[in-house]
């Protein structure tokens, strides 16, 4: 049932997962890194590209896309909150105006970026996974967080073994990163 490549649920959920094992993390997480994307779509609100209203929207069309490719049911409800917070970001952008949409979007990044670090330096011990994959961490963090609230709340998972298969890559990846930091210390 799973995928392979770009759209191998699998292997993004493990890869996501063993940077985010310690459940005081996942928790800062799950708050904070959806109002990062909201944020991030109020900046965007006032950058526009051709064809499309702002870049804004474009990011929110290829989120969106992304999930639903991952998984159907849990990628629709994604790419509604994408939609949502695409929605949302912009009228309060709108409202706001430029010189005080970026101080508040400046000013919820940095608070929500900063519980993020703290979550992995005092809790997980382990730095983000966006220091060994950018583009996926950035990608995944926000169905990453939906999925895990989605299995904790009601059980869901996108196939039959999909939270087993994941939780065995996931302790593997762990394994191999203490490992690899014994090894330094030895």
């Amino acid at each position: 049932m799973g995928r392979t490549g770009l759209f191998d649920l699998e292997r993004h959920f493990a890869f996501y997962g063993a940077y985010h094992s310690n459940p005081v993390n996942i928790l800062i997480h799950m708050v904070f890194v959806w109002p990062i994307f909201f944020s991030s779509l109020m900046l965007l609100y006032f950058v526009s590209v051709p064809y499309l209203s702002n870049l804004g929207l474009l990011l929110t069309l290829v989120y969106s896309l992304f999930y639903l490719n991952l998984d159907m049911k849990s990628g629709a409800l994604a790419a509604v909150l994408c939609f949502l917070c695409w929605v949302g970001a912009g009228s309060l952008s709108s409202n706001l105006g430029f010189s005080l949409a970026w101080k508040v979007s400046l000013a919820a990044q940095l608070f929500c970026w900063t519980m993020q670090f703290i979550g992995h330096g005092v809790f997980e011990k382990r730095a983000p996974a966006l220091l060994d994959n950018l583009a996926q961490a950035f990608l995944m963090a926000p169905f990453f967080v939906l999925l895990e609230a989605l299995e904790k709340l009601f059980g869901y998972e996108p196939y039959r073994g999909f939270h087993k298969n994941v939780q065995a890559k996931v302790a593997a990846e762990i394994k191999e990163w203490k490992d690899k930091k014994q090894k330094k210390i030895s």
